[in-house]
């Protein structure tokens, strides 16, 4: 059988996200694989892979919200944001865990971040790390970010350990840089670790030894995990047999009781029980959106 399904990997620092998506094309010898959602390269931690048509569910996997722990340099500014970066300022500088505490209140909820100098982000068409390396600094767009939580767990001057839970799209770094500023003291992201991105966690991904040793052995399906997963949180929609045929023809399909916002997308499932189609919310009724061929 065609394989179709997910992997959450625990990241070691070093490789690139994409590094880790070539070496699981040539280890697994599956042509289809993405990630959904890249982890800088010194970063560690949930690495989410979608294998075959999984790759089609990426989008409400990247959506997801993340959570983090980080671990902050104060005194120290990086042209990166970043332990990877030139030094581009550095202060002897002397701040309490309360001054901190009292600065973390302005980076919760709802805020316009910056996003660092060096990252993938396209403005006028290229990104900015490539606009970065040709030495040009451009202005760059603020972006609405949210933090559900941000928390001081560890002070150990002059490094701090913080716990965030945050929306997609946010940078760490860019939090390490403002909250650094915020301080007086300037600031970089000294290391980091994705403890969750959605419902996959660090404690239950697989770590990269154990995963590549897997594929060696010809044993590494046993940790596929099945594709509808991306789609935990919406509704389940079991069709009849003959809506089978419907969803695959791209027939909308009535409501049998469900109700949701519109737009917001449901599994569909086969008489089998097998996920089979992405489908969306239309007012009253279900709109095809994904069909798989599996």
């Amino acid at each position: 059988m065609a394989v179709f399904g997910l992997l959450n990997l625990y990241k070691p620092s070093g490789p690139t996200s994409h590094d880790i998506v070539e070496r699981v094309r040539r280890g697994t010898h599956v042509k289809k694989v993405g990630h959904a959602g890249t982890l800088d390269p010194l970063a560690t931690g949930v690495l989410v892979l979608c294998l075959g048509p999984a790759t089609r569910l990426s989008e409400y996997l990247r959506e997801s919200p993340k959570r983090y722990r980080a671990r902050v340099r104060f005194g120290v500014e990086t042209d990166t944001d970043d332990a990877e970066g030139a030094v581009i300022a550095e202060r002897d500088v002397r701040i309490e865990r309360e001054t901190v505490e009292a600065a973390l209140e302005a980076f919760r909820g709802a805020i316009a971040q910056v996003p660092p100098l060096y990252s993938a982000i396209k403005q006028g068409g290229r990104k900015l790390y490539d606009l970065a390396r040709a030495g040009q600094e451009v202005e760059r767009d603020a972006r609405q970010v949210t933090i559900y939580r941000l928390e001081l767990t560890g002070w150990e001057p002059p490094f701090a350990t913080l716990e965030v839970e945050c929306s997609a799209g946010t940078y760490i770094r860019s939090l390490a840089r403002d909250l650094g500023r915020a301080v007086g003291a300037g600031a970089h992201l000294a290391a980091l670790e994705r403890c969750a991105s959605g419902s996959f966690t660090a404690a239950e991904a697989i770590h990269w030894p154990d995963f590549e040793a897997a594929m060696q052995a010809g044993t590494w399906q046993e940790y596929l995990l099945p594709p509808d997963r991306a789609l935990a949180d919406a509704p389940a929609v079991h069709l009849l047999p003959g809506e089978v045929a419907d969803v695959r023809q791209g027939r909308a399909i009535p409501a049998r009781g469900e109700s949701a916002i519109d737009g917001e997308p449901g599994r569909a499932y086969d008489p089998e029980g097998r996920f089979f189609a992405v489908l969306e919310w239309r007012g009253d009724h279900w709109q095809p959106h994904k069909v798989f061929d599996v």
